[in-house]
């Protein structure tokens, strides 16, 4: 079979960027990072996040080796399961005010825990 002479030669650049000012990696690299520093870099990584966000173990790893970025419902699990990527796509969406809420909504809850552990100390 061969090719018909109607093959488009030259991709399209439109859609491709990022608005206001590109990342200097790529969305996929970008992903790829949040993915290495929650998860880490072992298998038992990339089949957790198979698992977590219902993926193929192939693809997860081709999101790992920043090959190719997740879209659409697996993006929208990992940002349900991971606080890395979610933090990645707020300061690419430019929503640091989501991301500050979110900090600060982990802060309060890290000091509920300590202050529920120094209780439980104080107590013994």
């Amino acid at each position: 079979m061969s090719f018909t002479g109607k093959d488009r030669k030259i991709r399209s650049k439109s859609g491709k960027g990022f608005p206001e000012g590109e990342p200097p990696q790529g969305f996929a690299t970008l992903v790829a990072l949040a993915l290495h520093r929650e998860f880490g870099v072992s298998p038992a990584a990339v089949k957790s996040v198979a698992n977590l966000a219902s993926a193929n173990e192939r693809a997860v790893k081709n999101w790992f080796d920043a090959k190719n970025a997740p879209n659409g419902i697996y993006l929208v699990r990992l940002l349900g399961s991971s606080d890395e990527v979610l933090e990645t796509v707020l300061k690419l969406a430019g929503r640091r005010d989501l991301l500050l809420a979110k900090k600060v909504r982990d802060a309060r809850k890290e000091l509920r825990e300590l202050l529920l552990e120094l209780d439980r100390l104080l107590s013994e």
